[in-house]
């Protein structure tokens, strides 16, 4: 009985008796939560336009920081440095374009999904032989101050990274619903071979997608890289985007944001509220475990299209 009292009415009541404290961890799960929307962001874009979960999303956000941070400590000024990195982000689409993907038209899933695999080794090493592998210090001028509102702690570069996590959310689910190339990304992710049928430019598609991916991905490897560092284990980031992804639907721009907010905020209420019963570390897997629970139930996700294939 008292092993029950503790699980199912315990926390509860700890979140009623002080709920200026449950509301900063609320807070700060949501601001959380849109970082790695941030991050599932890039993955909607690439499956939306090619069908295929793109491994290497990860490694693009480590890729685009390396790039950033590399170019500033070279005395580069920081507004510079970021039109340099789009640039950079916009080469490497037409790079991935060229090399890789006309030469996968109308194949298998599998073998997409292999190539992005193979992509982020390439990426990875790479970043790593052009700017070394260190940890790195990222700085472009975000504030960084706590204040206080009705009792309830803030921090000013959280805000802003919530900010940019809606805007950028916000503009690409109008992008993809309200324009014509929005609908020609969808068609091509239906059947590539139809798409070029109907004269949708398939290169171009593509490369415009991938160059979206990668500047999303250099929003969040700034955002990341400020917070934590830019180093190698950024692109492990790329893991706890997967139950994002998982409980928001691989298809929709609103649901990886949706997603990242049940994650963000589901995470932070389990590890102080139930973590201190089962010795802590909640948070390093409870992402997983309610994204197993969604494919059990709901394996589309909340906002993804189900999908009925005929056999």
């Amino acid at each position: 009985m008292e092993i029950l009292y503790a699980f199912f009415v315990a926390p509860f009541v700890d979140m009623a008796s002080d709920p200026i404290f449950f509301s900063e961890v609320v807070i700060g799960g949501v601001l959380t939560g849109i970082m790695y929307s941030l991050v599932a962001l890039g993955f909607v874009l690439i499956f939306k336009a090619s069908g295929v979960f793109n491994f290497s999303q990860g490694v693009m956000v480590l890729f685009a920081a390396l790039t950033l941070v590399g170019l500033m400590e070279h005395g580069v000024p920081v507004w510079l440095a970021l039109i340099l990195t789009v640039m950079v982000m916009i080469a490497l689409a037409f790079a991935v374009e060229w090399i890789m993907l006309r030469r996968l038209v109308n194949q298998e899933e599998i073998v997409l999904f292999m190539s992005t695999i193979g992509l982020s080794f390439v990426l990875q090493g790479f970043g790593e032989t052009v700017w070394g592998s260190n940890v790195k210090l990222l700085d472009v001028g975000i504030p960084n101050e706590s204040f206080e509102v009705g009792g309830i702690l803030l921090n000013e570069f959280d805000l802003f990274a919530a900010a940019s996590g809606a805007l950028m959310v916000t503009v690409l689910a109008v992008f993809f619903h309200y324009t014509r190339m929005g609908r020609a990304l969808r068609a091509v992710a239906d059947d590539h071979q139809a798409a070029l049928a109907v004269g949708i430019p398939l290169k171009t598609i593509w490369i415009m997608v991938w160059s979206v991916a990668g500047m999303v991905g250099l929003v969040a490897g700034i955002m990341w890289g400020a917070k934590s560092g830019v180093q190698f284990s950024l692109s492990l980031i790329a893991l706890k985007a997967l139950p994002v992804l998982i409980l928001g639907g691989f298809t929709s721009v609103p649901g990886a944001i949706v997603g990242g907010l049940i994650i963000g905020v589901g995470e932070k209420i389990a590890e102080i509220y139930w973590g201190p019963l089962v010795g802590g570390a909640i948070e390093n897997w409870f992402a997983y475990m309610l994204a197993l629970v969604f494919l059990l139930f709901r394996p589309q996700g909340l906002f993804g299209e189900k999908i009925i294939e005929r056999v």
